[in-house]
């Protein structure tokens, strides 16, 4: 059985702007409740209406139904979060899913790519200059220690030469990483705080509609995972914490630095893995 989540000292977030994405449920619902309960005004996106309009009911806000699959919207999500929010002090990027058979978005995107990574890059470039006027701000973004597993292919971002689901999860979580530390080195100087974090194993829902993976989250195994509160512990951390007491670009877990794929210690994958990003986005215009 995990253990009960330790308090998480730091500041009070009275006053403080936030945005959770994947915040209908698990750990997104969790966090976002957390950060309510620590002073901040919390608008949350998910993709199921009822469920997203009961955690936004509970926070005093109004839901964002966005399915993240679709960039679409993704930008209309990030469209109401400049029109409802003069401010922004905390983006967090927990959106995302695990799928054990190659598919696609109806943009053409391999699913997990897109949901995991894409869509969470899409998301902060367009509210980065609204972060940036709000400094100090954090982004933070959900990895895991599924990207040790990953390998970023520049050439077969799609995976269409090579996939198996638990590679490609990774992958994008390595994407995740990677993404956080290029954003930390532009955001540099800025005021705005980029980190990621691996939640450890959490009973929630992310193998949704897959029958291989949703599987293991409904079985038995389910007694030793974390509950979602303690998934969302180092994330609440992050957030809490003295911007000093934290590396800009880190990915952490347990409220330590993670252990990380030999990829994401290079210098120039960060910023060729964000060119080609770029330019996939360009193209998909």
């Amino acid at each position: 059985m995990a253990a009960s989540v330790p308090p998480a000292a730091g500041r009070d977030l009275t006053g403080q702007v936030a945005f959770v994405t994947g915040a209908s449920g698990g750990i997104g619902a969790a966090a976002a409740r957390r950060l309510h309960a620590l002073g901040a005004t919390v608008h949350v996106a998910g993709r199921s209406p009822e469920r997203t309009a009961a955690v936004a009911a509970e926070l005093g806000t109004e839901p964002i139904v966005a399915d993240f699959g679709r960039l679409a919207e993704v930008r209309a999500a990030a469209a109401q979060v400049l029109e409802r929010c003069d401010r922004l002090d905390l983006l967090v990027n927990n959106a995302g899913l695990w799928v054990s058979r190659r598919l696609e978005t109806p943009d053409g995107y391999e699913l997990m790519f897109g949901v995991n990574y894409l869509a969470p890059f899409l998301l902060t470039t367009l509210l980065t200059d609204l972060l940036v006027a709000s400094a100090p701000a954090r982004v933070i973004t959900t990895a895991s220690s599924a990207n040790l597993a990953g390998y970023v292919r520049l050439g077969d971002l799609q995976a269409r030469m090579f996939f198996t689901g638990p590679t490609v999860y990774g992958t994008t979580k390595l994407e995740n990483i990677l993404f956080t530390r290029e954003l930390g080195r532009r955001l540099t100087g800025t005021g705005v705080l980029a980190t990621c974090f691996h939640p450890g194993v959490v009973a929630t829902d992310l193998g949704r509609g897959d029958q291989l993976s949703g599987t293991v989250y409904r079985s038995p195994l389910r007694r030793v995972m974390k509950s979602a509160d303690q998934g969302a512990d180092t994330l609440i951390w992050l957030a809490t914490q003295p911007a000093g007491h934290l590396r800009q670009g880190g990915y952490y877990s347990n409220r330590r630095p993670g252990l990380v794929n030999v990829q994401a210690l290079s210098r120039s994958l960060p910023r060729q893995l964000w060119d080609r990003t770029e330019q996939l986005l360009r193209d998909a215009s």
